[in-house]
């Protein structure tokens, strides 16, 4: 993978992780879940006049991803409630990468380095060690990381393929961050109340802004990458991000810390490094 594709997706990695504290720190699951979308869609829908259309034969993978997506984005709220950060976040995103290689192969007919596999290997490993070391507060909170890694599998090929057969990546990326607030914003009016969420949001405003600019920055750097190197090898460099959720961990929620921490940490380093060699 060429250097400044793989920067790129590092950078993507550390936007990501940022978002997910964003949730992981706010009072409202549901509500904090549904402002990230917003913060998307509203500078999705502003820069949209600048770009070009990315065509019709787009939206089928459009459709599929959102409702993808919504389950996704329901699913993190609801895996932040039962569990820690770094338990439920290197599962999400350690198993993602495993699902996505099975997958490429017979969506894409894309074949892999041995250096991209060991690396997809190293880096899925890491990660899982980094969840075996932290706490198990909920046996729920497991299930459901593993199902939303299935879930980030199967949303990351829809659009994979959406964004090769676009006329252009970047519109793709801002059409698939439109649609996502109005199921999740209807499920919060409908379970907490437009009073608490109106006022939720005018006093968090802040965190849909923040958010929302780091999760369409993230997906939009991982799907123009994807145009560029292999979709497997791209999901598993872009999980990386559990390094910079490690950090978010430990300094700002004040989590437990540990060697093995350190060790999967360099597991997921050593994956990153031989994929860029691959």
């Amino acid at each position: 993978m060429p250097l400044d594709i793989a920067a790129l997706v590092l950078l993507a990695a550390m936007m990501h992780a940022s978002w997910n504290a964003i949730v992981k720190g706010g009072q409202d699951k549901v509500i904090d879940s549904a402002m990230i979308s917003l913060g998307s869609a509203v500078i999705a829908i502003v820069a949209l006049p600048f770009f070009p259309s990315p065509g019709l034969q787009i939206w089928p993978f459009v459709v599929a991803s959102v409702f993808l997506q919504t389950i996704y984005y329901l699913l993190i709220g609801a895996s932040y409630r039962l569990g820690d950060i770094a338990l439920v976040y290197p599962l999400m995103r350690g198993a993602a990468p495993l699902v996505v290689t099975a997958l490429s192969f017979t969506v894409f007919g894309e074949t892999v380095s041995p250096h991209g596999l060991i690396g997809i290997a190293c880096i899925s490993g890491g990660i899982f060690i980094l969840a075996t070391g932290a706490r198990a507060n909920s046996a729920k909170a497991v299930a459901l990381a593993l199902l939303n890694a299935v879930m980030i599998g199967l949303y990351t090929l829809f659009d994979a393929r959406g964004v090769r057969i676009s006329n252009n990546p970047i519109s793709y990326t801002l059409w698939v961050c439109v649609l996502p607030p109005i199921p999740l914003f209807s499920l919060a009016v409908y379970t907490r109340g437009r009073p608490v969420v109106v006022a939720y949001l005018k006093k968090n405003w802040w965190r849909a802004a923040a958010g929302g600019a780091g999760s369409l920055g993230s997906y939009g750097v991982a799907l123009w990458a994807m145009t560029k190197a292999p979709v497997a090898m791209v999901a598993a460099l872009r999980e990386t991000s559990i390094v910079f959720a490690m950090l978010i961990s430990i300094f700002i929620f004040r989590e437990q810390s540990s060697r093995l921490r350190y060790i999967a940490g360099s597991m997921i380093a050593a994956g990153a490094l031989a994929i860029k060699l691959s």
